[in-house]
């Protein structure tokens, strides 16, 4: 038996409209721009994380898979763990100096340490 208002990501539970129809998002394409384009920001988190400092880089504009590869590159660089969830790279410690350091290194001229 076939649900007529099936749950969806949004917290859609159930409506009385007998019209509502579920809207699916549109796949957008985003294209990775290029390092010197990307404004990314580098900064230190302790917020739901038990006191242990984190090291967070935001603001990167690009595919899923190009931050992906980022971020692995950059955990391989400071020789920590870390991971990418929601758009945004976590790398554990306190990493911001050798974070900034790396992208520098490789182009990422608009990078900005935040706090």
């Amino acid at each position: 038996m076939s649900k007529k208002n099936k749950p969806d990501t949004k917290g859609f539970v159930f409506s009385t409209d007998p019209n509502f129809r579920f809207e699916e998002e549109e796949n957008i394409i985003k294209e990775t721009l290029l390092p010197a384009q990307q404004k990314l920001r580098i900064r230190l988190d302790t917020k739901h994380r038990a006191g242990k400092a984190v090291t967070l880089i935001l603001e990167f504009i690009g595919t899923d898979d190009d931050l992906e590869v980022l971020g692995k590159k950059i955990k391989n660089y400071c020789g920590t763990g870390g991971s990418v969830k929601e758009g945004e790279i976590i790398i554990q410690g306190d990493q911001r100096d050798k974070v900034l350091q790396w992208l520098l290194k490789n182009g990422y001229s608009n990078t900005k340490k935040a706090g």
